[in-house]
């Protein structure tokens, strides 16, 4: 039953959400002290490919506007309204377009269209053939996380806990799914996944929830937190980013919470353990890489999840996903550094000051298998790593 959404699940989980503050938070604040830029023993550097500026970027506002890497094409927005389409291989631009509205959300696609998300909260619809609008649906509020699509449906999350499905050909709205949110929640929404029959949505309330495609009923629940403590602080468990999709399972991880690997059938779970994390894990080489909510890097062996190692001298500098390169991970930061780590011993091998006003979008490895990195103030570019060995 679950065969076709089990594919476009997995598509669709390269696309995740990085981190986030508490809102009522500015982007700037911090509840630690960051630590200071660690001296690195450079061993890999960074060898640009292209670089662009894709408008004012996020200009100056908490947002998440992760370009869209469709293969050949990559597809970006900025908060100003520019749109552009580039060559994934050299960056060279095929189609530039602009919208009136400010953009709060986005990129997301299907096969034949583009989907953004308005600071007035209308969810726009857009020609992949010239970024041209098609069409146009009003939300009920706010939503920061681009909207997802298998292409006969797109979801969307709103801030407060809402899920809405609305035709992917006209803009009708299908159905609409409205969870329980806490008072007091992280400024991010995971991007829901969205396959086929099924639907993974994570909440502010620390429950991942699997949603029917066609009807948006709940199918299953996992606890992945539970409130404790005094404070709404203390209490805060949200999921703020997507689940990691391996074979017929996926793996989550939340806020004050834990990471486990959830049976996608019938959300029954298969192993946990104690994280707290505001990004999602990624899996590479039989480990598991996880940038802790504190900044700390830990790799967990996946037979077991042994701790393998763990770097802290990335402590509190909001760090990225962790996408793995090669041997290496790779991780931005708040102050718009990138660094590189080794997959086997967690040291620092790189570094490299990509964007001043600092980077909270992920990086994406590109079908080439050049690295695609978006700073906050509008610079897109794609590297390759050289070892200096």
């Amino acid at each position: 039953m679950l065969s076709a959404g089990l594919r476009q699940l997995r598509a669709s989980a390269v696309v995740l959400v990085a981190s986030a503050l508490v809102i009522g938070c500015s982007a700037n604040d911090t509840f630690e002290q960051p630590a200071q830029l660690p001296d690195v023993n450079q061993q890999v550097s960074f060898e640009r490919v292209w670089s662009v500026t894709v408008g004012d970027g996020h200009d100056g506002e908490f947002l998440y506007l992760a370009p869209l890497n469709a293969g050949d094409v990559v597809y970006a927005a900025s908060a100003d309204g520019e749109l552009l389409a580039l060559n994934a291989e050299t960056g060279k631009q095929i189609w530039e377009n602009s919208v009136e509205d400010r953009i709060f959300a986005g990129v997301g696609g299907d096969a034949n269209q583009l989907y953004l998300v308005s600071r007035d909260a209308d969810l726009l619809a857009l020609s992949r053939e010239d970024g041209s609008e098609l069409w146009r649906a009003s939300l009920p509020t706010e939503v920061l996380s681009a909207p997802q699509s298998n292409g006969n449906l797109v979801v969307v999350q709103t801030t407060d806990g809402r899920v809405l499905a609305f035709n992917a050909a006209d803009g009708e709205k299908r159905w609409q799914y409205d969870s329980v949110v806490p008072a007091l929640s992280v400024r991010a929404a995971a991007a829901p996944l969205v396959g086929g029959d099924v639907i993974i949505s994570g909440f502010a309330n620390g429950k991942l929830l699997a949603l029917s495609a066609e009807s948006g009923q709940p199918l299953w629940q996992y606890e992945v937190g539970a409130p404790q403590g005094r404070t709404e602080l203390e209490r805060l468990v949200d999921i703020t980013s997507q689940p990691l999709v391996l074979e017929n399972a996926i793996l989550a991880v939340g806020y004050q919470g834990k990471l486990a690997l959830i049976d996608l059938r019938t959300g029954n779970d298969i192993w946990s353990k104690e994280a707290s994390s505001l990004y999602s894990p990624m899996v590479s080489n039989g480990n598991i890489f996880l940038a802790s909510a504190n900044g700390d890097l830990i790799a967990m062996r996946g037979s077991d999840r042994r701790n393998l190692w763990t770097q802290d001298k990335l402590a509190w500098r909001q760090l990225t996903q962790p996408v793995p390169f090669d041997d290496y991970l790779v991780v931005g930061d708040f102050d718009g550094y990138l660094h590189v780590v080794s997959q086997e011993s967690g040291e620092l091998v790189g570094q490299m000051k990509f964007n001043g006003d600092g980077i909270r979008v992920p990086a994406q490895r590109l079908s080439n298998g050049n690295l695609l990195i978006f700073g906050n103030g509008g610079k897109l570019a794609a590297y390759r790593l050289q070892s200096k060995n």
